[in-house]
Parts: C-alpha cells; structure tokens; sequence
C-alpha cells in the first residue's frame, strides 16, 4: 500500500514545476501605448454642479470591432487590414478615449465630469459615442481618430456629430504611430469638449 502511493506524491511536485516551464504566449512587449491628456484639470480643482455648471456624464464608448482589441488597426487597403507589429495598448482603445475626454471637458472648468463605470449623478448631459476609427493608414503613412459623438440633453433633446483628426508623414513604427495617435486623439477629444461645451 504504501508503495502505491509514491507515484501520486511524485507527481503531484512535477505538476506544480511544469507551469514555471511551459509558455502559453509570446514575449511580452517592451512598452505599451496608452493616450496621455495635453491638458489638465489643476491638481486640487475641483467643481460642484449649479446652474452654470452642468453635469456631464461620459458614458462607455461603442467601438468598432477592429479597435476592441489591445492592437493597433492598419488599414493596408480599403478591404484589407492588419495590425502594426510590436504595438500594444495599455487598454482598450475606447476606454482609453472615454478616459482623455472626461478630462478634456473636466479641463474647461465649467462642467462637473463624471466618466467612471460607478457614476451615479443626475446628469444633466450626457455623451456618448462610437469610436470609429484609431490606427494607422498604410498607404498615406497617416494616423487617424474618428469619433462620432451623440450629445444628449437632459430633456432628452439629442444630437449627433462626427469628429475627426489626421496625421501624415508618420512611420510605421510603434512609437510613432502611438505619439501621433495621442496628439490626433486630443485633438478630437479637445473639439468635442468644445461641442458639448457650446450646447
């Protein structure tokens, strides 16, 4: 009897020693891409909702399937489409858009933001959208972030824009394309506080 049983507690350290040993992915990548705000809100700020001061709820944006992964689209043709080597998100993409524009409205100062998944406040606007389009364009050597935004006031009143930014001569490299589409996403997200600003 006690010889049977050897072989299961043999085992049983050859079990937990084959993970340590046993790779299911790649190589993780050197460094991720995410979408850093060119503004800020000033540390400290903070706002209250008033008559002047309405409450603006970011909502969770729609993406296209190409963007719902942690890559980086290229468009190679207008029916084909791969993705750029060795360029990962940190997350994605439309979560990181959500993200830059709560704090591309915050940053205005005349707005109370609330973009997180726990936002419980009355809203008296609300945005959201789908992100159409954030990835590199082979044949122009181009970036591109296309947005389109659905405003929603609190009466119910809805409007609806398109919002896009442009960026050529960038190589098709990681970093690169990831610095350009930071600065074209800015760009959108600081047009789009503007629109919601101006409703």
């Amino acid at each position: 009897m006690t010889f049977r049983k050897w072989p299961a507690l043999i085992a049983l350290p050859l079990a937990l020693a084959l993970p340590g040993c046993i790779s299911l992915g790649g190589e993780p990548p050197e460094s991720l891409l995410t979408l850093s705000p060119e503004t800020r809100a000033p540390v400290g700020a903070g706002a209250a909702a008033g008559p002047n001061r309405p409450v603006v709820a970011v909502m969770p944006i729609e993406a296209a399937a190409k963007l719902d992964v942690l890559r980086v689209p290229v468009a190679v043709s207008d029916t084909e489409l791969a993705y750029l080597q060795e360029a990962f998100w940190v997350e994605k993409p439309a979560r990181l858009f959500r993200g830059l524009l709560g704090e591309a409205i915050r940053a205005r100062g005349n707005a109370l933001v609330m973009d997180s998944d726990e936002t419980v406040a009355l809203a008296t606007m609300t945005l959201r959208g789908n992100l159409i389009d954030m990835g590199y364009v082979a044949q122009d050597s181009a970036v591109v972030v296309r947005f389109d935004a659905i405003r929603i006031a609190g009466d119910g009143d809805t409007t609806t824009r398109r919002f896009e930014a442009r960026e050529t001569g960038v190589p098709a490299e990681g970093r690169a394309v990831g610095a350009a589409i930071n600065r074209a996403a800015n760009t959108v997200a600081g047009e789009v506080a503007t629109w919601v600003a101006g409703s």
